[in-house]
């Protein structure tokens, strides 16, 4: 789904979903991180360059109009693409499994999904509901204070940094009751999967298409679809901040 919008070739999707890897790695050295963002930022550079040329309908033709107009010099456009090749790739393809895999555990949602899958509002609420029960993003939002805030007993002063924990906010039994319980038709939007304010993801809404799409269509067309080996040996992305599944075998 991300190599079209982004004009990338789809034979070279084995390149980036290596370096996409490699990226979300929670345990990758300073040199390995280095590495990796040379190599995706020379072959966006050289995506955009191309479509300086060859212009399309895609982001890296934007960016190199962006660029040509002098709007954007190439240093600047290639984290651009370079952000959105590695999120609009790996979280995704981990939120379809985790959230395929967690219909699985629950079967009267997903039941509840398979009857509604025709209704664009329950399947879109249902996605939302997803997305806050998982919260695939498994790191912490670095913010600082702007006023001074009391919580549980503790002053926290204007200027201050603190981290806050996506997931956990998603499970606050204050916003979202039974927080624990997956429940498809709940009123999920005001989850913080997707950070929140000025620094949330810019790619959220291809993002809730895809899931829309999916979660939509993959269980009416193969309504017999379930898990083919038992939850227990499922192996699950401890090691990577976009938080997965190595491989979710189906029959």
């Amino acid at each position: 789904m991300i190599c079209e919008p982004l004009g990338v070739p789809y034979e070279d999707h084995e390149f980036f979903q290596e370096h996409a890897g490699v990226t979300n790695a929670r345990f990758k050295t300073p040199e390995e991180a280095a590495e990796t963002t040379r190599e995706l930022r020379r072959y966006i550079s050289g995506l955009i360059e191309a479509k300086m040329d060859d212009p399309a309908e895609d982001v890296p033709s934007d960016l190199g109009a962006r660029v040509k107009e002098g709007d954007l010099s190439l240093a600047q456009a290639a984290p651009l693409g370079h952000i959105l090749l590695v999120a609009g790739h790996d979280t995704s393809a981990n939120m379809i499994t985790l959230g395929t895999a967690l219909l699985f555990q629950n079967p009267d949602q997903l039941a509840a999904l398979r009857e509604n899958c025709d209704d664009p509002k329950f399947v879109a609420n249902a996605v939302e509901e997803l997305l806050r029960y998982l919260t695939i993003p498994h790191l912490l939002a670095r913010r600082a204070v702007v006023e001074d805030i009391e919580i549980d007993g503790e002053t926290i002063r204007a200027g201050e940094g603190v981290s806050a924990a996506l997931p956990a906010a998603n499970w606050d039994p204050l916003a979202f009751p039974e927080p624990e319980k997956l429940d498809l038709p709940r009123r999920a939007a005001h989850h913080v999967a997707f950070s929140w304010g000025p620094h949330q993801c810019i790619g959220q809404q291809p993002a809730r298409i895809e899931l829309h799409i999916v979660f939509r269509t993959l269980f009416r067309r193969v309504p017999t679809l379930r898990l083919a080996v038992d939850v227990s040996e499922l192996k699950f992305k401890e090691d990577s901040q976009a938080y997965g599944i190595y491989e979710l075998p189906v029959t």
